[in-house]
């Protein structure tokens, strides 16, 4: 069976993008057809806008789940229970950015 691989982006006011990348098997199997592959988000402009945005301490991390997810899924995921679904993210998935604030702001 195969998994789905998604690309997630969130920032401290929650969740901002979810897609789902496509597979490489399918990506080549359109090529052979000569039908337009799957296109990919381009998470090059997503790094883009985190780095240029740093006051919104962005995430942005790429996993995988079993067939049956859906991106629909992984929304109510973070409606449900956003502390929960990032902290899950982090530790299953991989980091492709992340301007996490690990630290408390101090008053002066």
């Amino acid at each position: 069976m195969k998994n789905n691989r998604f690309v997630v982006m969130w920032d401290c006011n929650g969740l901002e993008a979810v897609k789902l990348l496509p597979s490489d098997a399918d990506t080549t199997f359109a090529l052979l057809k000569g039908v337009e592959p799957p296109k990919s988000p381009n998470i090059m402009h997503w790094r883009l806008r985190a780095q240029f945005n740093s006051q919104r301490h962005y995430e942005i991390y790429v996993f995988e789940t079993v067939k049956g997810i859906t991106a629909e899924d992984i929304r109510d995921m973070f409606e449900a229970s956003p502390q929960t679904a990032a902290d899950t993210i982090r530790r299953i998935g991989t980091v492709f950015y992340s301007d996490r604030q690990t630290q408390k702001a101090a008053i002066v």
